[in-house]
């Protein structure tokens, strides 16, 4: 996912980020998150997946976290952990 593509999350599904600024280097670390998290998961992956994965990247970023890796777990984590409709 490109900083377009995150740019369209902002906007769509993500209004609690849509003041939110990253410089390029973190926008390559939560891409690599994104990329690394939705890998792992089963097929079909869906859009609810990506997205709830997406937000929970974003606000961990937010909160200071620059590695990638913990990104992922984190976004894992919280995606295992969120109740499902």
């Amino acid at each position: 996912m490109r900083a377009a593509d995150w740019s369209l999350l902002f906007g769509v599904v993500m209004k609690d980020f849509s003041e939110a600024t990253f410089v390029p280097e973190m926008v390559d670390a939560m891409t690599e998150a994104l990329d690394a998290s939705v890998a792992t998961l089963p097929h079909p992956v869906s859009s609810t997946q990506v997205n709830l994965l997406a937000e929970s990247i974003l606000r961990t970023a937010q909160s200071g976290e620059r590695d990638p890796a913990i990104l992922q777990r984190m976004a894992l984590l919280e995606l295992t952990i969120t109740p499902r409709e």
